[in-house]
């Protein structure tokens, strides 16, 4: 990163802080020689540049901003409580979203070498999985709302949590086939939301059991058109994929959910720059 983009990255944290009404010390005790802003720039700068704690630290004091040590960022990622994320990750969504597209991808976690698996005498996993669930504004393409799992599960599991988790109410939920489930369909559309989900095959029917659920109502309004929306959540985790890596560095789960969410908040920052710079 050149220092011009370096000064706007900064000046965005500063009034993104601001906004969010984040407290200027993460703690009440211990000394009050870094302020929250200090921390919060410096994972974000870390994860847009895909750096290590050292060498973010050494660009930071080279351009002039006050930075903690590497240690200290280390050891204050998973200490950052998740509902201060959450305000912080609000702050950088939509003020207006009309059409949403729900999906999840996998992510993998560090693991030990493969030396140390051969010393202790057990066979090396091949990876360990997190799974990420994502809302999208299909206009802005900014991050709705996440959610980080510990292990492997469906998709729909996490589809309720993310409605419940929106900035605002859409008018209507774009998703692949994994989420088509009668349960969900019956939940949106008791909160005035209107979805869009192909139907899934489950084979043949109990033909002694004419009845209809709502999910086949519900899918001779399918559109092709509003279903092609859903290819801008795919977008989405591309770009996620390369420009943050498709892996997490951290150990701890909760410091591995605070680098999502950095990276999500990056994302979103850095689309509200871009949508600036190329608006007419």
């Amino acid at each position: 990163m050149n220092n011009k983009k370096e000064v706007k990255l900064i000046n965005k944290v500063k009034r993104l802080l601001k906004k969010a009404g984040i407290p200027r010390y993460l703690h009440h005790y211990g000394p009050k020689k870094y302020e929250f802003y200090n921390h919060a720039l410096a994972h974000l700068v870390r994860q847009e540049c895909r750096l290590g704690y050292r060498r973010v630290t050494r660009l930071l004091r080279g351009l002039g901003i006050k930075c903690p040590c590497s240690s200290a960022l280390c050891t204050n990622l998973h200490k950052i409580p998740l509902n201060l994320l959450k305000i912080i990750f609000a702050a950088t969504t939509s003020s207006k979203i009309n059409l949403v597209a729900l999906d999840g991808t996998g992510l993998t976690r560090p693991l030990p070498s493969p030396n140390y698996y051969r010393r202790i005498d057990k066979p090396y996993p091949i990876d360990i999985h997190l799974k990420l669930s994502i809302a999208v504004d299909t206009r802005s393409k900014k991050i709705l709302a996440l959610r980080l799992r510990a292990s492997r599960a469906h998709d729909v599991r996490d589809a309720k949590y993310i409605i419940n988790h929106l900035p605002r109410k859409p008018s209507k939920i774009v998703a692949d086939k994994g989420y088509d489930a009668n349960w969900l369909h019956m939940y949106c559309v008791a909160k005035g939301i209107k979805t869009c989900i192909p139907m899934r095959d489950y084979g043949k029917t109990n033909p002694a059991n004419p009845r209809k659920t709502l999910r086949k109502r519900l899918a001779k309004k399918f559109t092709k058109r509003t279903y092609g929306r859903r290819n801008i959540v795919e977008s989405v985790f591309k770009v996620l994929n390369t420009r943050f890596g498709s892996s997490v560095s951290s150990v701890k789960f909760s410091a591995q959910r605070a680098e999502v969410y950095c990276r999500a908040i990056a994302y979103n920052v850095l689309l509200i720059n871009l949508y600036f710079l190329n608006a007419p």
